[in-house]
């Protein structure tokens, strides 16, 4: 099997565990969002950003300690703080699609406002796939060898001696 196949393993495998910590954050999300606006008066997007800040407590545990708990734990304050950050740039790209939904359509039905949700929840999913991989959890560097690197064994010798 050469390099190609098993890094779209790795990637299938990467997707796959993103997708059952966020499937699982995606009901917490929906469940907490319902359960806001059922027993309380606020206003739609506002029970939705209470509901995204929740799953996205929940989301950090199970990427940090499920889908990327092999990866490089060094910085945890950078990893805190970007996941924040994306996170929040999330939030406002999922409720901003309930928003306009709401305030801009003047959709604002129980079912309307849940469909709209997920939508954002949708949207905003993608953005975090890309900048939690590429941004958050780093992959630890490949340990690189003479033959990745294509240089002969005489090679590597000579470049550690310094004269």
């Amino acid at each position: 099997m050469g390099h190609g196949a098993s890094r779209l393993r790795r990637l299938v495998r990467e997707v796959a565990k993103f997708g059952a910590v966020g499937g699982a954050g995606v009901l917490v999300n929906l469940l907490v969002f319902n359960l806001v606006r059922h027993v309380t008066d606020l206003q739609v997007v506002r029970a939705s950003v209470i509901a995204t800040v929740v799953a996205i407590v929940f989301n950090y545990a199970g990427f940090r300690y499920f889908t990327y708990r092999d990866r490089d734990k060094s910085g945890r304050t950078r990893e805190m703080t970007l996941f924040l950050l994306f996170s929040a740039v999330g939030l406002v790209i999922e409720n901003g699609v309930l928003y306009a939904a709401t305030y801009g359509f003047d959709w604002n039905t129980p079912l309307q406002n849940n469909i709209f949700k997920f939508v954002g929840i949708g949207i905003a999913t993608l953005f975090r796939f890309w900048s939690y991989r590429t941004w958050v959890f780093r992959a630890l560097p490949a340990p690189t060898t003479a033959a990745d690197t294509g240089s002969t064994a005489e090679q590597e010798r000579n470049k550690q001696w310094v004269p």
